[in-house]
């Protein structure tokens, strides 16, 4: 956390010194305007800046002292008040010592028929003034300094516990995709070997993307892109002739970020739930283009029925929806059931926002 403004001890005496000389400055000008100027005013204005000078900076040590800065407005303020009246009060009365014995001393024509009550009474009206908006300042730096400390430590706070929850979320897919990946290679082995090797290739290679990119919270459309192409193939190998797919996405979209594994999880639930289940199979299509106002619009529709279980969207509905959530808030959003314009078809869409700038990647043709 970075060092109290009030805590740096040149901005501090810098703005003491050129408070209290202003102060004196101001005093000397004033009564040089409305009385006669002579060098005693300029000795005793002198004085009151240097006494309430090293005043204020004793208030400012006892209260660093007794925590003053911690203490909520309501209970700082009447230790404030009788601070800053004990203050005017001991530095009236070594001010008034000093200037009857600098008079004396030196000054005992000036002196005339005594002191100037008057004027004493004024100057006890000024300070408590001084002292009170030199208060206002010091503490308002305090409170000030402190909440924009505490708005750090809280924004640290979120990202961190954000972090935490993508990562949590992350590696809940690794176990979720590679039980499935296995129990689709068990049912090749003994069937056709040579195809559950390639199978294994496949798979080897998914594995790899998401240890590489578990760290990683979104990663270019085209990336995922490839992944999903190598799930397919390893579902075709299962499925042959039930498996039908089509991939339509726009080559300018390809750069858009978005977070990995989740075209993945998106076709891998519409082949498990709705596809795979059918002795027919079907069709999936998965399609990616830009909305009219600048959003990404991505569409997986495969065939078959949106019937969850009540309550239960299923780990990998809910981790989509969780990391968008995260990752882009109400700017991104994610929605699966029945297609209102295809019957007997599941339609799951994303809408994601889109930067304005995104890393240049090699065009990729459409499928």
């Amino acid at each position: 956390m970075s060092a109290s403004l009030t805590n740096r001890p040149r901005l501090y005496w810098t703005l003491q010194l050129t408070g209290w000389g202003l102060w004196d400055l101001s005093g000397i000008a004033l009564v040089s305007i409305f009385g006669k100027f002579a060098w005693l005013l300029v000795v005793i204005e002198s004085i009151v800046a240097v006494t309430f000078l090293g005043l204020s900076h004793g208030l400012r040590l006892w209260a660093r002292r007794h925590g003053w800065a911690r203490l909520p407005l309501l209970r700082l303020l009447p230790r404030l008040v009788a601070a800053i009246a004990a203050v005017v009060v001991i530095g009236l009365i070594i001010v008034g010592v000093v200037t009857i014995g600098v008079l004396w001393l030196w000054f005992p024509k000036e002196l005339g028929g005594g002191f100037p009550w008057v004027q004493y009474v004024g100057y006890a009206i000024n300070l408590s003034f001084a002292m009170g908006l030199w208060s206002a300042i010091y503490f308002g730096l305090h409170y000030l300094d402190h909440y924009r400390s505490a708005e750090v430590d809280r924004w640290k706070l979120a990202a961190a516990a954000r972090e935490a929850e993508l990562q949590t979320l992350q590696a809940q897919l690794n176990p979720h995709f590679l039980f499935n990946g296995l129990n689709n290679i068990r049912a090749l082995v003994m069937e056709d070997p040579a195809r559950a090797r390639t199978m294994m290739t496949h798979l080897a290679e998914l594995l790899r993307y998401t240890m590489q990119r578990n760290g990683t919270a979104q990663v270019p459309l085209a990336t995922e892109l490839d992944i999903v192409e190598n799930y397919l193939q390893i579902e075709a190998m299962q499925l042959e002739e039930r498996l039908h797919y089509t991939l339509d996405v726009a080559p300018e979209a390809l750069p858009v970020r978005l977070p990995p594994m989740t075209l993945q999880l998106l076709v891998e639930n519409a082949i498990k739930h709705g596809l795979a289940p059918r002795p027919a199979g079907g069709r999936l299509a998965l399609g990616a283009q830009f909305a009219a106002d600048g959003s990404l619009h991505i569409a997986v529709r495969n065939t078959g029925h949106y019937a969850p279980a009540p309550g239960h969207p299923g780990v990998g509905v809910r981790n989509v929806q969780e990391r968008l959530g995260l990752l882009f808030g109400p700017a991104a959003t994610f929605r699966i059931g029945p297609d209102p314009l295809l019957a007997d078809t599941v339609l799951a869409e994303l809408r994601l926002p889109v930067a304005t700038t995104q890393p240049a990647i090699h065009e990729r043709l459409t499928y």
